[in-house]
């Protein structure tokens, strides 16, 4: 018996390599990215507000544990400097106004509870002194006795 094709070719002459999907693209981020490094995180700090200065806000930052980066201990950030022709005008790591900071891990997980434990106070006093205002005889919240009825109403 012969092979017959109609018209199609071989399964074993196709390949994978015509259904590459093109590479998808996204604008890049207006901040990089710091590599990762155990036992820090990292957060962008504001040092200048339309191109004034803004030490008080640097002052506070550095009160509460975070330190700026050097731009020789990031060299991933500082490349695109480079890149460019640029060279920073410290050894700071600024762009835009921002600072990159860092601190230890143990702070950055301090700093995230407080201000968890924070918002849920506000939102225990922001609820009671809406409900303080409830009274029975007009509700803020019908809760349960609800009836529905289709057709004829019986």
């Amino acid at each position: 018996m012969a092979n017959v094709n109609n018209g199609r070719s071989q399964r074993s002459n196709e390949t994978r390599d015509t259904e590459v999907r093109a590479a998808s693209w996204r604008p890049a981020h207006d901040l990089p990215v710091p590599d990762p490094q155990d036992g820090y995180k990292f957060r962008w700090i504001r040092a200048a507000m339309m191109g004034n200065p803004d030490p008080a806000n640097m002052a506070r930052a550095r009160r509460e544990g975070w330190v700026p980066c050097k731009a020789s201990d990031h060299p991933e950030i500082s490349s695109d400097f480079k890149a460019f022709g640029m060279t920073p005008a410290s050894d700071l790591i600024e762009i835009g106004g921002l600072v990159l900071c860092k601190t230890t891990a143990e702070n950055a997980t301090a700093r995230k509870e407080y201000y968890e434990d924070l918002t849920h106070r506000n939102t225990v006093a922001v609820d009671h002194n809406f409900m303080r205002e409830n009274d029975p005889r007009m509700p803020l919240f019908r809760e349960g006795k609800s009836k529905v009825t289709f057709g004829s109403g019986s």
